[in-house]
């Protein structure tokens, strides 16, 4: 039996002494594991012969609980995943990624122009024809009619009326790149499991709370391949190169099409570009940071910026000569870099996401 040793997270050993989180180490583990459930069936007993799980917990019966509620379900000599326990997997990685951040932290998207649709703000403004009645202020307006017309004989003008003023909601259409290169589990660093926990994380967030948005997902090595979302936890980093040119431009087609005010892309990776197609071939150079492929991928993030596309790099490294490639590629396009740790990768996507300081592209 073969078995991949990571850095043991203590937060992780306190949950085993609980059988109601159970559940969650199998769904950790699941991503971990590609979606393999036999395999993390498997780990479970080996952490359980080990001491880390409770010797009177009976994981036979647990998986048993996991085929009742149809979460796995029998294929062939072994188990599979159903298609709610996929979306119990994008249940508990929101629940994990949203604990962590500050109360109140989330609502609509905001711009810092106020329009029509949204919340109601406090502040009035005179009517302008079009308006919906239910945002007229009756107090400010019968004040103004006082003013102007006396209180002995108050007659109300279209100059009288004020109504309240409405924050906008811009929806936005995202790509989520993941960056699926051999370098993302270079080390003894799992680096993987954490962007596709993410990616989990934001697709629920957006279906749950942000129904107008849109959420694409993708992800780059040699090339670039959009993928379904139910694909997520079967992602697995090969031996490939980082082609961060094919990753955008992939995004470019994909924000083409789409209608939404805000166009953006996320981009979880660890590395410099690597690669690039040339005349139909793949050309590759994995040492240092080749002026060719450097340029034309910069130049794909300028392209990014002429179609109104915002890039958010989110690189969970700080190597000085990649920070500084991502700091250029972050200038060309007018975007941002976050240089986060693997265990905070979430809160800033989140954070990033629900600002969404971006303005309506015009």
């Amino acid at each position: 039996m073969k078995f991949e040793y990571l850095k043991w997270d203590e937060s992780l050993a306190a949950a085993l002494q609980n059988f109601s989180n159970l559940m969650n180490l199998f769904n950790f583990l699941l991503l971990q594991a590609s979606g393999d459930v036999d395999k993390v069936l498997e780990w479970m007993k080996y952490l359980q012969r080990r001491g880390f799980i409770d010797e009177r917990f009976d994981l036979d019966e647990f998986r048993e609980q996991l085929e009742r509620e149809a979460i796995i379900a029998r294929d062939g000599d072994g188990f599979s995943l159903t298609a709610r326990g996929e979306q119990q997997i994008r249940k508990e990685s929101l629940k994990l990624v949203f604990n962590n951040l500050q109360k109140g932290g989330f609502g609509q998207h905001r711009t810092p122009h106020t329009g029509d649709g949204g919340e109601r703000l406090p502040e009035t403004r005179p009517y302008r024809f079009g308006d919906p009645i239910t945002q007229i202020d009756a107090f400010a307006t019968i004040n103004n009619a006082v003013k102007r017309s006396g209180v002995d004989d108050i007659q109300l003008g279209e100059q009288d009326f004020e109504v309240f003023d409405t924050e906008h909601n811009s929806s936005c259409a995202t790509v989520l790149l993941i960056d699926l290169s051999h370098s993302m589990i270079l080390y003894g660093e799992d680096r993987i499991t954490p962007a596709k926990q993410v990616a989990l994380a934001l697709y629920e967030l957006i279906t749950s709370q942000f129904p107008k948005d849109s959420l694409h997902v993708a992800y780059f090595g040699d090339d670039a391949r959009m993928i379904e979302v139910r694909d997520i936890p079967y992602l697995k980093v090969g031996p490939f190169h980082t082609n961060t040119k094919a990753g955008l431009q992939l995004a470019q087609q994909v924000l083409r099409n789409q209608k939404h005010p805000n166009k953006q892309v996320f981009m979880i990776t660890d590395g410099k570009p690597s690669a690039i197609f040339e005349n139909g071939r793949l050309y590759k150079n994995s040492f240092g940071l080749d002026p060719k492929i450097v340029n034309q991928t910069l130049q794909e993030a300028a392209a990014c910026k002429r179609q109104g596309i915002v890039i958010t790099t989110f690189m969970v490294t700080e190597d000085p000569y990649l920070v500084q490639f991502v700091e250029e590629l972050s200038r060309v396009n007018s975007g941002r870099a976050y240089y986060s740790s693997l265990d905070n990768l979430g809160n800033y996507i989140f954070a990033d996401y629900a600002k969404n300081r971006r303005r309506n592209v015009r």
